[in-house]
């Protein structure tokens, strides 16, 4: 049986009215459970995704100043960290990432911890003379009020699914999901499988540039495609993305974003990262929306990946579904692992908590892409 399908503006007018259904992934699938897929998608307007996983794929893009006389950057640091210059007078550019050195455990992630928690960061900075702007050297506090604009760029926000991580070789392992223990001593997971936004809504068709997402607590958008963007990967009958696929890249004022949604991190042999909720809505327009959302976690699968081969193709033993990855228990090689998440199921589940108020509320704009993310693929090997 095919649903009805729905119009955008009809839901924009539930909202409007303060009568948008909206429920979260998990309370979607199961009252599919239990009722049907017709009668849930009947008393359905809208599903929220959620996640929150992990990233050192980002960057603080920071606007400083005027100051007087007028300074040009050339070199700067924030509380010993390496800023770029954004080209313009005032602007710099800190990675979200980095922080690898014994003596500097930190990267952009834990200095914008320290500004959201009200703390202050040491600028120091020289310039690069002209007549218009001729200061050689500046020292500043700055603080999050004393930023005029700023904003976090992920850089890849929201990826269609994720990867299994584990190891073949003796000992541990430091990877962006924490330590791997070889061989074959754990699994690392940083997908949530049924309830992200990446398997509940496939190819992330109903994103697109200028979307609305959810980021830490403030409206962020989508401003394209991001890091690795693979549209074509393998993907399953029911149109979800067998490894990672799809990827949006996504941006957010700064001063909107609210600490209890970020947790800076650190990865002993890798480096700085963040923890950060998002939540996308994705509206039920029709059949084939409300079918990819209905699915749950045994029908949805991972790819296991030997991380302790340091190539861009890397042994893969197979894939497991998001079922036995949150049993706890996989099978790779013949031998039983113990599985673990390295994302924060919790927090996913509260941002997208967060949202379905807001959009109950009229306080998060429901709109469809005006067009969607492009189809060219991302991952193009750089040989040398």
């Amino acid at each position: 049986m095919t649903l009805p399908a729905r119009r955008e503006s009809d839901l924009r007018e539930r909202q409007r009215k303060g009568v948008l259904r909206v429920r979260a992934a998990a309370d979607f699938r199961a009252l599919v459970a239990e009722v049907g897929l017709a009668e849930a998608y009947d008393s359905t307007d809208v599903v929220v995704a959620a996640n929150a996983e992990f990233t050192d794929q980002g960057s603080l893009h920071l606007n400083i100043g005027p100051c007087d006389p007028p300074i040009r950057f050339r070199e700067a640091q924030l509380d010993a960290l390496a800023a770029q210059s954004g080209g313009g007078g005032g602007d710099l550019v800190l990675p979200i990432g980095g922080g690898l050195g014994e003596n500097q455990r930190q990267g952009g992630a834990q200095l914008l911890d320290r500004l959201l928690k009200g703390g202050s960061l040491t600028l120091t900075a020289t310039g690069e003379v002209t007549a218009l702007q001729p200061r050689r050297d500046l020292q500043a506090q700055l603080d999050l009020e004393r930023i005029g604009s700023g904003r976090l760029l992920l850089h890849r926000a929201i990826s269609e699914n994720g990867v299994v991580a584990v190891s073949s070789a003796e000992g541990v392992l430091r990877s962006p999901w924490g330590p791997v223990l070889g061989p074959f001593g754990n699994a690392l997971y940083g997908c949530a499988g049924a309830g992200s936004i990446g398997l509940t809504m496939p190819g992330l068709a109903l994103l697109g540039p200028g979307s609305p997402v959810l980021v830490a607590g403030a409206i962020g958008w989508v401003v394209g495609s991001g890091s690795g963007h693979q549209p074509g990967v393998r993907r399953s009958t029911g149109g979800h993305a067998l490894s990672p696929g799809a990827v949006a890249a996504v941006s957010v004022d700064l001063h909107g974003l609210r600490p209890e949604w970020l947790r800076p991190c650190f990865f002993e042999g890798h480096g700085a990262g963040l923890l950060v909720g998002l939540a996308a809505p994705v509206p039920l327009i029709n059949d084939e929306v409300a079918r990819q959302a209905a699915c749950g976690d045994g029908e949805l699968e991972a790819p296991v990946l030997d991380m302790a081969i340091p190539r861009r193709l890397r042994p893969r033993f197979g894939s497991v579904s998001y079922a036995q990855l949150k049993s706890g228990l996989i099978q790779v090689e013949g031998r039983r692992i113990t599985a673990a998440p390295a994302h924060s199921p919790r927090l996913a589940e509260a941002v997208a908590a967060e949202l379905i108020a807001w959009l109950q509320d009229g306080r998060f704009p429901l709109h469809l892409p005006v067009r969607p993310l492009s189809q060219r693929g991302g991952l193009i090997p750089l040989d040398s």
